[in-house]
């Protein structure tokens, strides 16, 4: 599907890569080298038979491998949804217990309102808030760019923390708010009654009990929301010039480029994949009576 619509967008790559002062017999002798003269099915199936052999093909408006852009760029896009999902789960799982623990009061009440502001504003519209906010009016945090973190640390986190902020807040919003559910479920158990009855603490009832029945939940939407992350770094990272995975895949589609927006798409779909098995396996961590055979 991906392939085909690629296809279909108007432009021609050979166009693009020539640019204004390129002639029609110019393009068409670019077509003949790139094979774009030929029919999209045979394409395809000769773009499929290289890719499951490991070969994801030349970019090709700059003839350069696909595969060395993408590890170039997969380390600062894995980074990237790295610190946000850190961010949100560090910030979420309080929100969502305190939220659970205080139902319906004022406390709840604010928790609830911070959510829906999260879960409805864009990131991208997050972060032009906070570039606007940090960078134009206070010059707190670099506007854009990126740096090497293992070269310069400070700034390299300097420069990220906007992107993170921008990208955590959703889904900050939506772990706190499935938190406050699946706590207020597990609370009205039966379980929950008879440890408070044995006159355990209520901290103890709360983390070591409650918290732990909670979180499979939880954790199956921070699974989910991880390989979207992935995907929905695309305007992060343009707003913010950070060369990643989503912001070759936007080059490349601007480009027609579809040898790397093939490449992009199979490295995130992948990359989903192993998350969320991954994320299937530590259930049986959290939750002794779940076995897999």
């Amino acid at each position: 599907m991906v392939f085909i619509a690629i296809n279909f967008i108007p432009g021609d790559p050979a166009r693009i890569m020539l640019g204004v002062e390129g002639t029609e017999a110019m393009a068409e002798q670019v077509r003949q080298e790139m094979g774009l003269d030929q029919p999209l099915l045979i394409r395809y199936f000769n773009w499929l038979s290289q890719a499951v052999r490991g070969d994801l093909g030349y970019s090709l408006l700059t003839r350069r491998s696909v595969s060395y852009e993408l590890a170039r760029r997969f380390p600062v896009t894995f980074q990237l949804t790295l610190l946000g999902v850190l961010f949100s789960v560090i910030i979420a799982l309080p929100l969502g217990i305190i939220s659970a623990i205080n139902r319906d009061n004022i406390l709840d009440f604010f928790i609830r309102v911070f959510s829906l502001i999260g879960i409805s504003l864009p990131n991208f519209a997050i972060g032009i808030l906070l570039i606007l906010f940090f960078s134009r009016s206070f010059n707190w945090t670099p506007p854009a760019g990126f740096v090497n973190i293992w070269a310069q640390p400070t700034r390299a986190l300097l420069i990220l923390v906007l992107p993170v902020l921008s990208l955590g807040a959703s889904l900050a919003a939506s772990v706190s708010r499935m938190t406050r559910s699946s706590m207020l479920e597990v609370l009205k158990k039966d379980f929950i009654r008879t440890a408070r009855s044995k006159g355990l603490k209520e901290r103890v009832v709360l983390f070591n009990h409650a918290l732990k029945n909670a979180l499979i939940p939880v954790l199956t939407l921070i699974g989910l929301q991880i390989g979207y992350l992935l995907g929905g770094t695309v305007i992060i990272e343009e707003v913010f010039s950070l060369p990643g995975i989503g912001r070759l895949l936007l080059t490349g589609i601007h480009n027609r480029d579809y040898p790397v927006v093939m490449g992009c798409i199979l490295v995130i779909a992948i990359s989903f994949a192993i998350i969320n098995t991954m994320v299937d396996i530590t259930y049986s961590f959290i939750d002794p009576r779940i076995k897999y055979d």
